[in-house]
């Protein structure tokens, strides 16, 4: 039986072909093992810390299973929010209700009827005892979404829920790192942390030669590391791009993977991704007020003010989710074609217009935080976004 290609490669889904196995660097122990250890751990929550799209939630099913994960993410708490009530939703446990009790009396010609209602709130220890008997873990992904606030909030609920050895595991980004569970007082020496690194293009090369061997599809050495480069260190693009190119090779009736179908592939699996007006509001940077802002020609005949620029270096090679400062101010001088007397603007002119830029992201919807400005670096969250603008722009 032939395999079909949106079985093997599942960009939004477990990859049950093409999942990989990593280990901590220069030891035998895998991620899957050590997340195992930790959840055996009585009385410990578990914290998971990596980039985004690195399969951390792939992982906890892989050790779980779906059956016995009940998954939340930080975006679902807001300061009004209940904790507990959202933990026992998730598993359609009646949090809340209203019992209604009734008593008949009967003689001989009459019948009484009286009752009472009584409205209840499940208690805590309940729904932690319902996860424990039916074997549930609670994984609180993008924790980093929930406001500082609410994080606190979280961790004070975890404390005890933990100590009743409900199995906890949170996951968040590592730059925004997630100090209301890592850096509490409260929970020293209650926690397992793991950390997972950034892919490794000879792991990334594994999900394609895996893949397309699956599938009877030729792919060189050469061109899975082309691929494992390109996914810019996140299993999941790499997940996308390989099922664009079985889409293109089925449609041109071809089994080989060549360099012109890559590049097609690369183009193609963008029209996933809906980051155009994310783009398009960090070109234009803050709304304009007062003088004109300084132009720049580029080295390829654009007209660019320094939020264009920004753009433009994110999008340059080598592909990278973590930026130096001194490397992406070189990346803009790189861009900039000077006339006679004119010199390059100055480091506090970028440090100030990158900061003004993630004012103007973090007002905005999640998905506009597609880059942040941190300690000396500038961070690109999601690979996805970053695949985009390399691939996905018309003029790009």
């Amino acid at each position: 039986m032939t395999m079909r290609a949106e079985k093997v490669f599942k960009p939004g889904a477990y990859p049950t072909y093409t999942y990989v196995s990593r280990h901590y660097e220069d030891t035998d122990i895998s991620y899957e093992l050590r997340l195992k250890q930790a959840l055996r751990t009585a009385g410990c929550l578990t914290s998971i810390i990596g980039p985004s799209k690195m399969g951390k939630t792939i992982l906890c099913e892989k050790v779980i299973g779906l059956d016995n994960i009940v998954e939340i993410s930080g975006a679902d708490f807001n300061e009004n929010t209940d904790f507990w009530a959202t933990v026992a939703a998730k598993v359609e446990l009646p949090y809340m209700g209203e019992i209604t009790t009734e008593r008949f009396s009967k003689t001989e010609e009459i019948t009484d009827r009286d009752g009472k209602n009584e409205k209840y709130v499940l208690s805590k220890d309940k729904i932690i005892e319902y996860y424990i008997q039916h074997n549930k873990v609670l994984v609180i992904d993008d924790f980093h979404y929930a406001s500082p606030e609410m994080q606190i909030k979280i961790a004070q609920q975890l404390k005890d829920a933990i100590r009743r050895e409900l199995k906890v595991i949170v996951v968040s980004l590592p730059h925004r790192s997630d100090d209301a569970i890592r850096q509490n007082a409260d929970l020293s020496g209650r926690l397992s942390l793991i950390t997972i690194d950034t892919w490794k293009e000879e792991d990334l090369k594994k999900i394609a030669l895996m893949g397309f061997e699956k599938l009877n599809i030729n792919i060189t050495d050469a061109v899975a590391e082309k691929l494992a480069v390109e996914c810019l260190t996140s299993p999941q693009l790499m997940q996308y791009i390989c099922l664009s190119i079985c889409t293109l090779l089925e449609d041109e009736n071809k089994q080989e993977v060549t360099d012109e179908i890559l590049e097609k592939a690369y183009k193609f699996t963008t029209v996933n991704f809906s980051y155009a007006d994310v783009v398009n509001t960090m070109g234009k940077g803050p709304n304009q007020r007062g003088q004109q802002r300084k132009m720049y020609e580029t080295t390829d005949g654009k007209l660019l003010d320094m939020y264009g620029l920004i753009v433009e270096s994110l999008a340059k090679n080598p592909p990278l989710t973590e930026i130096s400062f001194e490397t992406f101010y070189s990346r803009i001088i790189q861009l900039i074609k000077l006339s006679a007397n004119e010199k390059n603007p100055e480091k506090s002119i970028v440090k100030e217009h990158l900061r003004k830029l993630q004012n103007v992201l973090e007002a905005k919807e999640e998905i506009y935080r597609a880059i942040e400005w941190k300690d000396g670096k500038v961070y690109v969250l999601d690979p996805l976004f970053l695949f985009y603008l390399r691939w996905g722009r018309k003029n790009g």
